[in-house]
């Protein structure tokens, strides 16, 4: 296996074990207003976060051959954003937190690991 591919199995498992979400759960949350509410909007427009949970939901229902270097760059993001994030938990109940919500957005209920 290259080391290109070999990293790419690398961010898939990755991807796979934070995105907790299912597609269907993730559209659904998409669809609202905490969601839209949620992150950084630049220009008034949809937030980065709100973005990204749109394009994940594409990747976990591609084929996993069918995935681009893109897809595989955007895990990439979404790893590292999660995981960044994660780290920055507040204390205290975050069921109806930014923060949960901003991950959410990422495809990662916190809740779900509680």
């Amino acid at each position: 296996m290259s080391a290109v591919a070999a990293d790419d199995e690398e961010i898939w498992d990755e991807f796979r074990k934070l995105v907790n979400m299912t597609p269907g759960d993730l559209e659904k949350w998409l669809g609202t207003d905490e969601s839209r509410s949620a992150g950084q909007h630049k220009d008034g427009g949809e937030s980065t976060g709100h973005a990204s949970g749109r394009r994940i939901v594409e990747i976990l229902r591609a084929e996993r051959g069918d995935l681009t270097e893109d897809d595989h760059a955007h895990m990439r993001k979404v790893v590292g954003y999660i995981n960044r994030h994660l780290a920055q938990r507040p204390s205290g109940d975050v069921t109806d937190t930014r923060w949960r919500h901003s991950l959410m957005n990422w495809g990662h209920d916190p809740l779900a690991d509680d």
